[in-house]
């Protein structure tokens, strides 16, 4: 049993805010304040790039990291993450791994400061998820400060399953309470709602989030992408400690790059892709 006095204490320092990204400084303005110890879901439809987004937000704050993936293959992530911090296309990083020599040595460099730890298959599981949360206390001595979980419906009988799905954010709530990690996971926003055919590059209501689980955690994020424009839309639907919008009208726009996995505060120019001979 704790105080109040005696639970601030203890938990100030978890509840310090996380590392700011630049690329998510309208974001910041608009009073997100994502914080350590924190439950955040980043909600949205089919091919929003919710794995890009929660990857590059990763990789930026580059703070040591366990990444649980069923959605993305070692080789794609990998990828993503080199693309990420050359420049370089996904697709001349491919290019590039299989010519080999120097090409390939820049790559593996590139990553060689990357705080990131991945665990990949599918399904999710807690006994695996325990058993590659023992595996890094061993090798590092420490929790890692973030977890993410690529995502909520790949947990083992979540797909389908209110219930399991319920449970799963129950565990992962006491995940961050016993690992004092920041838990980043991912969930899906309905594709077949109203909204969803009649405005798709616009950020899902927070009613529109499958099961109404982003309710569930400290801050949920609503996320969506025009494909033309390449706007990335961030709406903050849910957030204990700060303004937010269940409606998601009211939404952080950013600036995607798909094919380098990055992210931006302003619009960028394109350079024309240059393939490796």
């Amino acid at each position: 049993m704790l105080t109040p006095r005696r639970s601030l204490r203890l938990h100030a320092e978890s509840g310090r805010e996380l590392p700011r990204v630049p690329a998510f400084e309208a974001l910041y303005r608009r009073g997100c304040r994502p914080r350590h110890g924190e439950v955040i879901m980043i909600a949205g439809r089919s091919g929003t790039q919710k794995s890009g987004f929660a990857l590059f937000w990763a990789a930026s704050m580059n703070l040591p990291t366990l990444y649980f993936s069923a959605d993305m293959s070692p080789f794609t992530a990998s990828t993503r993450l080199a693309s990420m911090a050359t420049g370089d296309t996904t697709e001349q990083v491919e290019a590039g791994m299989k010519q080999g020599g120097t090409t390939r040595a820049r790559y593996l460099d590139a990553l060689s400061h990357s705080r990131l730890t991945f665990s990949f298959g599918a399904p999710i599981t807690w006994p695996a998820l325990d058993e590659e949360l023992e595996a890094y206390v061993e090798l590092w001595d420490a929790y890692p400060q973030v977890i993410v979980l690529d995502n909520l419906m790949d947990f083992e009988n979540a797909e389908t399953d209110y219930t399991e799905q319920m449970a799963v954010m129950s565990g992962v709530t006491e995940l961050a309470r016993n690992t004092g990690a920041t838990v980043i996971i991912l969930h899906h926003a309905s594709d077949k709602s109203w909204e969803a055919k009649s405005d798709p590059w616009s950020p899902p209501s927070r009613d529109q989030v499958k099961g109404g689980l982003s309710e569930k955690p400290e801050l949920s994020l609503s996320v969506a992408l025009d494909p033309s424009s390449l706007e990335y839309r961030v709406a903050v639907i849910k957030q204990r400690m700060g303004p937010s919008d269940p409606t998601a009208r009211s939404f952080a726009l950013l600036y995607c790059e798909p094919e380098r996995t990055r992210f931006h505060a302003r619009p960028y120019f394109r350079a024309p892709q240059v393939q490796l001979t």
